[in-house]
Parts: structure tokens; sequence; C-alpha cells
């Protein structure tokens, strides 16, 4: 099995070749960036510094962020705005169904900011997004990457009733690390969403991110979990570190290595697997439906 490369501190300061990425350029991405200009769209894309951001505008492709862009948690590893957030906006699903349908997609990846100060939890709205996605885009297929919810199953159900083809809900990171990774966030609580929509017939996916500590030991077990509740399809990837003020990366984990791990993942059953330094959940989504 390959083996990973440990990180000093001075190290951090140069990511090996394997993570490098083209700067973002062409037509479509210019394309993308104005629509998301101006319709006033929030996506995982800016507000997650995804490295793959270049590469999926280039190909006409956006994850869009739904809720606003500020978070009520404060994961140690996600780059995008803890506070207060902003009240719902009640025009946010109309201004994302179309520019799905400006972009000409066939298939929409949709998150959300977690909205810990709503009673729904933001549900409503994003069961709204769905039926307005689908009505302005007929034959359009969906994956929704949600948040817990804190375990309110009324608004799981409310995501279960709106059937979007995929639902993603990523554990981030393996058992003994969710607490300083994820904070507010619960290993068991997590695995309970996965477990509920697929027990409703859901398609289900998870991912979690490499290079925080975690031992190979722990992300088979992490695996064994997912596919116990049923997940069908898993993203790893690389953890990069945002900023300064957010956990630093332990590992760089080889190509090598996220190779033999895919297959791992494979052999477990799973019936899509991306791994890969630059893979996030959102990683060539379309060829997961």
């Amino acid at each position: 099995m390959p083996e990973s490369t440990p990180t000093t501190l001075t190290e951090k300061k140069r990511k090996p070749d394997w993570l490098r990425v083209k700067l973002p350029t062409g037509e479509e991405y210019r394309k993308v960036r104005q629509l998301v200009s101006e319709h006033k769209l929030h996506t995982i894309c800016e507000s997650g510094n995804c490295p793959n951001m270049g590469e999926c505008w280039g190909a006409g492709t956006a994850t869009f962020m739904i809720l606003g862009n500020v978070c009520t948690r404060s994961c140690g590893f996600c780059a995008v705005a803890t506070g207060k957030p902003a009240d719902e906006d009640p025009f946010e699903p109309l201004r994302v169904a179309k520019s799905i349908k400006l972009m000409g997609l066939k298939h929409a990846v949709i998150t959300s900011v977690d909205r810990d100060d709503l009673k729904d939890g933001g549900s409503t709205i994003w069961a709204k997004t769905i039926e307005v996605v689908r009505k302005m885009n007929p034959g359009i297929t969906i994956e929704t990457l949600i948040p817990d919810f804190q375990g309110k199953w009324e608004n799981l159900a409310r995501i279960v009733e709106a059937k979007p083809e995929i639902v993603s809900h990523n554990l981030e990171t393996v058992r003994r690390l969710t607490k300083l990774v994820r904070v507010q966030a619960k290993y068991d609580r997590s695995l309970e969403v996965l477990k509920r929509l697929a027990d409703a017939g859901v398609t289900t996916k998870s991912g979690i991110m490499l290079g925080l500590g975690e031992s190979t030991d722990e992300i088979m077990e992490t695996l064994d979990d997912m596919r116990t509740v049923g997940v069908q399809i898993v993203t790893l990837g690389q953890y990069l570190q945002p900023s300064p003020s957010h956990l630093p990366v332990q590992d760089f984990i080889t190509p090598q290595k996220f190779e033999w791990l895919g297959e791992q993942a494979k052999q477990k059953g799973f019936a899509f697997v991306e791994s890969g330094p630059l893979v996030r959940s959102s990683y060539h989504a379309e060829k997961h439906i």
C-alpha cells in the first residue's frame, strides 16, 4: 500500500505537484462567472475555495449554494463564512432555477449552508428550490448536498418528499476526528441521516477529506460505516487548509494511495467511487447519476 507524505510546517507552504491546478480561463468559464454575478447567486465553488472551479466552470457546471453564504456553524475545515445569516430570500429558488436554465444544465447540484437559526433548518426553501428548478427545467436531474438539520427528521422528510435523484451528506472525516473537524456535528447523527435517506429509497452519497491525521484503518472503518447505512456513492479527496485560522494539513496523500483507497472502496460494494487529491463532493457529479 502506498504511503502518504507527512507534512512539516515549512512544507505546508509548498504543495506537491499533484495538487497544482491551472488558472481558470476560457469562454465557458467567463459565461458561468457572469451568470453567477448577474443573478446574485452563491456557489460553494467560490465560497469553499474549490480547486476545481476552473475545470467545472469551464465545462459549464457549478454547485449552487442556497440559504445565503453565511453559515451558523464553525467547522475547522470550511472556508464558508460563519456568523449570523441574513433572512431567507423567497426569490432565491427562482434565481437558481433561471440560472440553471440559462446554463442549459442537464444535471444540477445544489448545496446550502447550515441554518441552525431557522426552525425548519431551511428545509422549506430547499424543497421549494427543487420544485422550481424542476418546473423550469423539465427533464433535469438533481443532486442535493444537505446538512444534518440537527437530527430534526421532519425537516429531512421535506427533502425526501421533493425527490432529488441523489442526496449527498458528507461525513467529512473519521469518527475520532469529527468533534475537532466538524465541531457542532455528530458522526452517528450523520450516519442516521444517510440511513433514513437510504431506507426511504433515496440514492445516497457521502465523502471524506484525507490528510487531517486519520489512519488507514480509520478510513476503512468509515467506508464500512457508510456501506452499513446504504451509501452507494463515495468521494475521497485531499484536505487543503483554506486559511491560517483553519485546521492545518497533517499529510499530503499521494495519488497512488488515493488510487489504492478507491479500489478498496469499490471492493466494499460502492456503486460509484471518486478518489483523488483534487476530488470534492460534487466533482464529476454528472457521472454519478
